[in-house]
């Protein structure tokens, strides 16, 4: 199999894993408005899809056992497909809720897959993983950036707007099609991850990755509406939100190509951290949110995919890989999907951002101490390995 077509599905399937999540927070306050759903509600369309995303982690596990990788992945991109194209239909924010629920199932099931593709068919290139970070991001910056204008060009239609990013996932399904002929061999043999974690670095990989998607789902989801409670317009908001998914496109390309090359691993995800730390430190300070959004894109652009690199890299075939990432991204998601729920709760409580804009300065601080933790362990443990 060529190449280029195999990283093209890659592509295509990693440009599947944020649309029906990140699309819905340009529309958020018109959401709302429209169904009457609270903050705590609304939040739920953030929570509940990441939430499954980690609970629907393992089971990705189990379904590629019996149906191989490549069949598992046609599932998880349907559900996907069926869970944004029904948004057209919509009027009731349950209904709206179910379908954040399905397009999570099929998230959760796709994200380890990937992980354990790029390891089957990229055994020694790595850098395939900033096709898969890098997806993820343009995925994002295109619901993100063009939801407004979705919904003003459907006539104020926001369920058309959400809706159209399932063709996406009509195109993963076309690309994959071709390999449901190959033998799916790895599948006899792949072990099941279960809840009891076999790799104790495992637990610190969770830590980090569940904390680095906290952050990113919680600023994706209420960075438009805090910026408008700062007094900007809805055109505005989308714009700083676009801009903080957009910086992140480069930064997830390039950062995981520098670490696979120099083994600087440590250095920039503390350098991506800090970056968090001061654009969270100027939304509460209201000063700057188009700096803030720079500094909030370049952590979260470096953070996401070398949190995502960290199993692939430390694995030695492919069952590891899967394994592993599934574990990470099973408890991972799992704390994440409270990070939007918080939100939604201070800002009902509180009537304020800044009680949940404080609490993520103290995951920043955690997440140093984690990075440092891993490495050293890390150090210990793998010392024929390059490290930083």
């Amino acid at each position: 199999m060529q190449a280029f077509y195999l990283i093209l599905v890659v592509f295509f399937l990693s440009l599947n894993l944020r649309p029906a999540i990140t699309s819905v927070g340009p529309l958020l306050d018109v959401i709302q408005t429209d169904l009457g759903m609270s903050g705590v509600t609304a939040s739920l369309l953030t929570t509940l899809p990441v939430f499954c995303m980690g609970v629907f982690a393992l089971v990705s596990i189990k379904l590629s056992n019996k149906l191989g990788t490549e069949k598992s992945l046609m599932v998880a991109m349907f559900l996907i497909f069926l869970a944004t194209v029904s948004r057209v239909f919509l009027n009731s924010s349950w209904l709206l809720i179910v379908t954040a629920l399905v397009s999570g199932i099929g998230i959760g099931i796709a994200g380890p897959l990937i992980s354990g593709f790029i390891k089957k068919y990229f055994p020694d290139k790595l850098s395939i993983t900033s096709v898969y970070s890098v997806a993820m991001v343009i995925g994002a910056s295109f619901a993100t950036s063009f939801s407004i204008p979705f919904f003003h060009a459907f006539q104020e239609s926001w369920q058309w707007s959400l809706s159209i990013w399932s063709v996406f996932a009509f195109i993963a399904l076309v690309l994959l099609a071709p390999l449901l002929a190959s033998r799916n061999k790895e599948a006899k043999t792949m072990s099941l991850p279960s809840l009891k974690v076999q790799n104790k670095r495992v637990y610190l990989f969770t830590v980090l990755f569940g904390f680095v998607a906290t952050i990113f789902y919680s600023i994706t989801a209420w960075l438009a509406p805090y910026v408008q409670s700062m007094g900007m317009s809805g055109s505005q908001s989308g714009l700083v939100l676009t801009l903080f998914t957009a910086v992140q496109i480069p930064f997830s390309f390039l950062l995981p190509l520098l670490v696979s090359r120099t083994g600087k691993r440590k250095q920039w995800l503390l350098i991506c951290i800090l970056a968090e730390f001061v654009g969270v430190f100027f939304l509460i300070a209201v000063f700057a949110p188009w700096v803030a959004a720079v500094c909030l894109g370049f952590g979260a652009g470096g953070l996401f995919p070398l949190a995502l690199l960290i199993p692939i890299d430390e694995a030695s075939n492919i069952n590891e890989a899967t394994s592993w990432s599934a574990q990470m991204q099973f408890g991972g998601f799992i704390v994440a999907s409270m990070g939007p729920f918080i939100f939604g709760l201070a800002l009902d409580m509180f009537n304020s951002f800044v009680p949940a804009f404080l609490l993520i300065m103290v995951i920043l601080c955690v997440m140093t101490f984690t990075v440092i933790k891993l490495e050293k362990k890390q150090n210990k443990e793998m010392p024929q390995k390059q490290i930083s």
